[in-house]
């Protein structure tokens, strides 16, 4: 997955979005004929040589220092996630040791699953990081509605997406949806390089999906905690929830939560959910894990 190209791209693209004036650089003479800044400006920024820096440019990570990594998410002006993104790149890259890729748990602990079911009252799921819903309670079935079913476990987020059409239709902000898939499984390719799932996950959205394949190029990471998310479902229409997302530590899964604010029109109808799945409930275990 990661590899010089992706070093390379990355440090090119952040470095093409900022202005000189952004940087508090000076500019004097002719207007540039390139967005963004001059490889030797960054350089400078850095504090290291414009050779050192070329030769970074170029995907090649051998022997930098955190010292180094850190000046240039500084000069880059590199947000968390692309300073956390740039450290992954840099170690999936050098040949000084080996890349240790997490291992998701194979199973969901019998504790998280109780858990999931104890929130009548909140639609909820499991994922890992490839995007692979693997286990859901019964609000989250009624939300997703013609979606996601329990037969259909594991359903890949990112697949459906970018490849099912009823996805424009279910989404209603496509677009932001879509940027925040590929920029979260950006995110994971840069700690998981070694990932062949993730990796043909990718390879079949790129070749799949022209508008996954444009925002993959754009090398955009983010860390995603909590968004507005506007759903139009078959059970009660249009609905605004806010999404959170929890990380279970050590077990390479994230709870998805979704919850209304307090006497609002969503609050209603998110009852109006509730209500349907505790009168649907399913009496077979909804536990699909990916092997």
């Amino acid at each position: 997955m990661a590899s010089r190209s992706d070093v390379s791209e990355f440090l090119k693209t952040r470095r093409a979005r900022i202005t000189p004036a952004q940087a508090g650089i000076r500019e004097f003479g002719r207007a540039r004929r390139v967005p963004g800044l001059k490889r030797e400006e960054v350089a400078l920024l850095a504090g290291v040589s414009t050779e050192y820096y070329a030769r970074l440019e170029r995907g090649d990570t051998r022997g930098v220092s955190d010292s180094v990594l850190s000046a240039l998410a500084r000069a880059l002006q590199l947000d968390d996630a692309e300073r956390v993104h740039l450290f992954d790149l840099a170690k999936a890259t050098s040949p000084a040791g080996p890349v240790t890729n997490r291992v998701a748990r194979p199973t969901v602990r019998p504790s998280i699953a109780r858990l999931l079911d104890s929130m009548s009252a909140t639609p909820a799921y499991l994922r890992n990081a490839r995007f692979d819903i693997v286990m859901a309670n019964g609000p989250c079935f009624a939300l997703y509605a013609g979606v996601l079913t329990p037969d259909a476990l594991p359903l890949n987020l990112a697949r459906f997406l970018f490849l099912d059409p009823r996805a424009r239709e279910f989404f209603i902000d496509w677009g932001r949806m879509a940027d925040d898939i590929t920029s979260a499984l950006r995110v994971e390719a840069g700690k998981s390089p070694g990932d062949q799932a993730l990796s043909r996950l990718v390879g079949e959205l790129a070749t799949g999906s022209a508008p996954f394949a444009t925002r993959w190029a754009r090398h955009d990471v983010r860390f995603h905690v909590t968004s507005t998310k506007r759903l139009r479902t078959s059970l009660v229409g249009e609905i605004e929830l806010t999404g959170d997302a929890l990380d279970l530590a050590g077990d390479g899964l994230t709870l998805i939560a979704y919850t209304a604010e307090p006497a609002s029109r969503a609050q209603e109808q998110l009852d109006l959910l509730i209500s349907w799945a505790l009168n649907h409930a399913e009496t077979e275990p909804h536990e699909r894990i990916p092997r």
